[in-house]
């Protein structure tokens, strides 16, 4: 005998497998369920999103999986062997401008994880107020109103890259490290020094997330996300000091989703320990239990 439930528990049981003493078949259905964390993933076609969700969505005993986006078409920056399929039920078409919609999407999600975004730095003021000021808002304030426990924001490490212009930070990026043995990396307690009014926004969307962590007792993780590169693999030399693969995001993100419930706000970036890193990992690696691969 096999018994199989739908996508909403993944719990097996053969005939030679024996219930816990004291339990019935119903009672571990019953907490099978209430365990599995329900994520929602925004952005669910674009590039980093795409590789959370497959990441997840591999662990079925662990989570349920839905996605939501503004249409239902891969991101050009993703490959067809990294596109992804989604059951209809567990997709949301929407983008970020219709609070209540989002609210209404988001009712029974345990954790948000926020990857829609106006993405790249070139693209006019309109699209960035849009999609990641007003847009980051309305996620957020559906998340209050859904009563949702935790949202994973995704930030950007353009947030910091205001200290490239400096050195020894320069210098340390193109890997000269001759004298700068001791200089202390970027942590995400320095001052924010975004260079373009994208990195601008993801600044402001840190912000917010504080505010509502304070003010509404929602859990807020940030995540400064480097250079994730179609294909997974390192697009230039030069660019080595900002990459993060898909797996370690995945991951980094995975941490986030298992963090303590009573963490309450944090920012963590998203980087791999390159040749070349000017960005601290340490809080990283004591609070969440991450390291990069």
């Amino acid at each position: 005998m096999k018994v199989h439930l739908d996508n909403y528990s993944r719990f097996y049981l053969t005939a030679n497998w024996k219930l816990p003493p004291g339990l019935c078949l119903w009672d571990l259905i019953t907490l099978t369920l209430q365990t599995m964390k329900k994520v929602l993933i925004t952005g669910v076609f674009g590039l980093v999103a795409g590789a959370i969700y497959k990441h997840l969505q591999a662990r079925p005993d662990k989570y349920e999986i839905f996605g939501m986006g503004r249409r239902r078409v891969q991101s050009d920056r993703v490959s067809d062997e990294e596109a992804i399929d989604i059951p209809e039920d567990h997709f949301f078409l929407s983008d970020m401008s219709d609070r209540d919609l989002l609210a209404e999407a988001f009712q029974g999600i345990d954790i948000l994880v926020h990857m829609a975004a106006a993405p790249h730095a070139d693209q006019g003021w309109e699209a960035v107020l849009n999609s990641n000021l007003s847009g980051g808002y309305n996620v957020l304030e559906a998340c209050r109103m859904a009563g949702v426990k935790r949202i994973i924001y995704a930030s950007s490490i353009q947030v910091s890259m205001g200290y490239l212009q400096d050195e020894p930070y320069k210098s340390v990026a193109r890997g000269d490290y001759e004298g700068k043995a001791e200089v202390p990396r970027v942590n995400t307690h320095m001052r924010v020094r975004p260079q373009n009014h994208y990195a601008a926004s993801k600044a402001f969307g840190e912000a917010l997330c504080r505010a509502y962590a304070d003010s509404e007792g929602l859990s807020c993780l940030c995540l400064r996300i480097g250079w994730v590169h179609t294909g997974d693999t390192l697009p230039t030399p030069e660019s080595n000091h900002l990459w993060c693969s898909q797996k370690d995001i995945a991951r980094l993100t995975q941490c986030c989703i298992e963090a303590p419930d009573d963490l309450r706000y944090g920012i963590y970036h998203g980087i791999g320990d390159n040749f070349g890193r000017w960005i601290d990992l340490e809080e990283e690696r004591e609070v969440l239990g991450w390291r990069p691969l």
